[in-house]
Formats: structure tokens, sequence, C-alpha cells
């Protein structure tokens, strides 16, 4: 947990620089408590990196297809030339994503997710995808993560303007 907020802590003090003005300074202590309580439940004062940096991809403004790459950057294995995702590091990244909707009451439960892993490797003779069968499979909007192109889709629209006058 120290490490993540001294990351935290950068990550905002950057922001702060390049975008003066637009970060509420206590950014990096609510996004830690936020971190903590979807990922450190029994206080052990222990958060999983990659299980951080999933949430932090998944609630940062970047495009969903950044955001899936990046997932796939961070779960998937090295297997000789080729960097694959198994069923195990699927599970694990649906697993710490569940965790977002699930502090706000609305995460899925364990079948959901081995029902998607299912669906992912559906078809498939290798123990392993590749990056573009996983960014197809989420292209596809499997339900266990419905939320996170819901969202994208609703901040996206935050910004949207016309110029036209309502009666």
């Amino acid at each position: 947990v120290q490490q993540i907020s001294r990351m935290l802590m950068k990550l905002f003090q950057r922001a702060r620089l390049e975008k003066p003005g637009q970060e509420d300074p206590r950014a990096a202590e609510f996004i830690l408590s936020l971190l903590v309580a979807m990922y450190d439940r029994s206080g052990t004062g222990y958060v999983k990196t990659r299980s951080a940096a999933a949430a932090l991809i998944s609630l940062s403004g970047d495009t969903l297809l950044a955001k899936y790459k990046a997932f796939f950057q961070f779960y998937a294995v090295p297997d000789g030339k080729e960097t694959l995702i198994t069923p195990s590091a699927l599970r694990s990244l649906l697993t710490d994503l569940n965790q977002i909707p699930a502090i706000v009451g609305e995460g899925c439960t364990l079948s959901c997710v081995e029902i998607a892993i299912h669906d992912c490797f559906h078809g498939v003779l290798n123990s392993a995808i590749v990056e573009e069968k996983f960014l197809s499979w989420l292209r596809s909007e499997p339900a266990v993560l419905l939320w996170l192109p819901t969202c994208y889709r609703l901040s996206a629209t935050e910004m949207v303007s016309h110029q036209a006058r309502c009666r």
C-alpha cells in the first residue's frame, strides 16, 4: 500500500504540473482509499500492484481499445515469441476488475467469471490466446464487463456539446 501511495502521489504531482487546477489535491488519497477498499478488505496493508493497475486503467479517461491493450500487457504471459492470455490470467483480470462494480454492490458472482472465461476460450484449441483474439472477445462486450464500455460511453458523452437551443 505504501508503494502504491508513493506512485499515486507522483502520478498526481505530474498531473498537477501538466494541467494546473484540474485535479483535487486529495485525489491520490481518495484513489488509494478506493484501491484499499477494493483489494485489501482484510486490512493486511497489501494490494497487488497488478490489481491496482487494472483499476487505474479501467477508471482512466483513455479509449476502450487502449484500456483493453493495457489489460493484455499487464496480464498476458510470455510464451516463446508470443505473449498470450491463459484462462488463469483472464480469471485474475476478471476477478480484479469485478472488484470495481462490487465496491458499489454491483459485482457478479464467481460463476459469471467462469462463464466469461469459457466464452472467451470457446473454440480455441490452445490453452492460451493471442492479443487479437482477446481484443475481439472484449469488443463483443462480455456481460461480466458490460459496465466498462457503459461507463466509457457515459464519460465520453459528458464532453459533447450541441449548438442547438431548446425552447
